[in-house]
């Protein structure tokens, strides 16, 4: 996450062949423009959003029947929704910790774990230079 905002930006898998992101505006653009695609397509009836309600995920991918109960089904709808818009918090506070710390979410937890006391959120507080 952090390394994206290095000088040499962030080759995936270690492999500077593979993709190569210098920058995070230019990672974001790709990944609306991408999504929105592919959102797109479903929208408009795509062979995945074929008698779907358009707003909420569901029905095209099911194999273990959990949504043959409309009850259920309605529930697990809202439990999706929920796990995702969770899911992108917890991506931000991701982003926010490597913009402050100038590290990655892994590398800052094996930090604090070795030393609670010193190294934790009360430590960044007062430090408005990111990275340091």
């Amino acid at each position: 996450g952090a390394q994206i905002f290095a000088d040499g930006g962030l080759d995936y898998l270690g492999n500077p062949s593979l993709v190569h992101a210098q920058s995070i505006v230019a990672t974001l653009i790709t990944q609306v423009v991408l999504m929105g695609l592919v959102e797109g397509y479903r929208i408009n009836g795509g062979p995945a959003g074929e008698g779907l309600d358009k707003n909420y995920p569901g029905e095209a991918f099911d194999p273990l029947g959990l949504a043959d109960d409309p009850d259920t089904f309605a529930e697990l709808k809202v439990k999706e929704i929920k796990n995702g818009r969770l899911a992108m918090v917890a991506m931000f506070g991701f982003f926010a910790q490597a913009i402050v710390t100038g590290k990655g979410p892994l590398e800052n937890l094996l930090d604090h774990l070795s030393s609670p006391g010193a190294v934790n959120a009360f430590k960044y507080a007062t430090n408005f230079v990111p990275g340091q």
